[in-house]
């Protein structure tokens, strides 16, 4: 009888949760891949997103009697002030349907970095999505679990109210995988743009030697600067939470390409990219062209970004669809 009951116990506890996973227009490349991780417990479902005359949002949640008693997620893109309330319409909606659980998936916050006011009179537009995602209505399971990839700002958590339970998750495993398929001959050096970068990532990156550069104000302008380490014949690799205009990476670049480094490529979790400032990186069709980074690796955070680059020199595309899969399973 005893041996019954442990026999029991271990398949309770090895048991998968079967997820119904919902997902916005922009998502669905990404949520496709995630449900293909794990096809026999994630099961993609539906949304009409339709338009009144008026342009505000007709959203209808197909088979809502079927998710009752089951786990739901929701995989988000706030990729613009547009399409956001759209999204929070059915985020709000979908833990009223009597579900056993809610999972927001959020792996872009958009407005982290706008997290602090340097004169009064700034809004920070961080604390602003916090709270409204903090409202998210409490379902069956209790508080809303809410996923979110390379946050710009760590103590952004406290933003976050008690109903919700924020779960920050990284791409930086995806970085060290791809960096252990590079030709063995390549000495990796890890460079952080700013003391920020470094603070956020050197622990996960600590088993590779490290190059720190800083910005320094002269005059009018932020120049930056080398502060510590040596990337003399070095693979050196510039690692941060996310780009806009990338200006600040090419500065690095030039940085440590003065300083002798043999390569120079960089990673992000988020490639923002307004306007289109991704096309400055591209790889310049003369062969003979110095080449400013090797690699470019972004994550599948900004769907519209990776729609774009796919396929262009130096880009390459490192999915979030497996972390996202096993996160669901916490």
């Amino acid at each position: 009888m005893e041996n019954n009951n442990n026999s029991n116990s271990v398949n309770i506890t090895n048991k998968k949760k079967e997820v119904i996973l919902f997902y916005c227009v922009e998502c669905e490349d990404l949520a496709h891949k995630i449900a293909s991780q794990s096809s026999d417990i994630i099961t993609l479902q539906s949304i009409n997103w339709r338009n009144f005359d008026d342009g505000f949002p007709n959203l209808y949640i197909n088979k809502a009697h079927d998710i009752r008693g089951q786990h739901v997620a929701f995989l988000a893109s706030f990729s613009s002030p547009a399409v956001i309330f759209e999204q929070l319409s059915v985020i709000y909606a979908l833990p009223r349907l009597f579900v056993a659980s809610f999972t927001l998936v959020l792996p872009f916050f958009p407005t982290g970095s706008f997290e602090r006011m340097e004169e009064e009179g700034d809004v920070a537009t961080a604390f602003t999505m916090a709270r409204i995602l903090s409202n998210i209505p409490v379902s069956r399971g209790g508080p809303t679990s809410l996923v979110i990839y390379d946050i710009h700002a760590l103590q952004e958590r406290f933003y976050f109210g008690d109903h919700v339970l924020p779960l920050f998750e990284t791409g930086i495993p995806l970085l060290k995988q791809r960096l252990h398929q590079l030709p063995n001959n390549e000495k990796v050096v890890v460079a952080f743009p700013d003391d920020g970068a470094w603070k956020r990532f050197h622990k996960l990156l600590d088993h590779f030697p490290t190059v720190v550069c800083t910005k320094v104000r002269e005059g009018d302008k932020r120049i930056v600067r080398l502060k510590e380490g040596n990337p003399a014949g070095c693979h050196v690799v510039i690692v941060d939470d996310l780009v806009q205009s990338g200006g600040t990476l090419i500065e690095c670049q030039k940085v440590l390409k003065a300083h002798g480094a043999a390569k120079v490529s960089a990673y992000v979790t988020h490639g923002v990219f307004p306007k289109r400032s991704w096309e400055r990186f591209l790889h310049k069709k003369d062969a003979g062209a110095d080449q400013a980074f090797d690699y470019f690796w972004i994550t599948d955070s900004c769907p519209f970004t990776v729609k774009a680059i796919v396929g262009k020199a130096p880009f390459e595309i490192l999915s979030l669809a497996g972390s996202i899969a096993d996160a669901l399973q916490i």
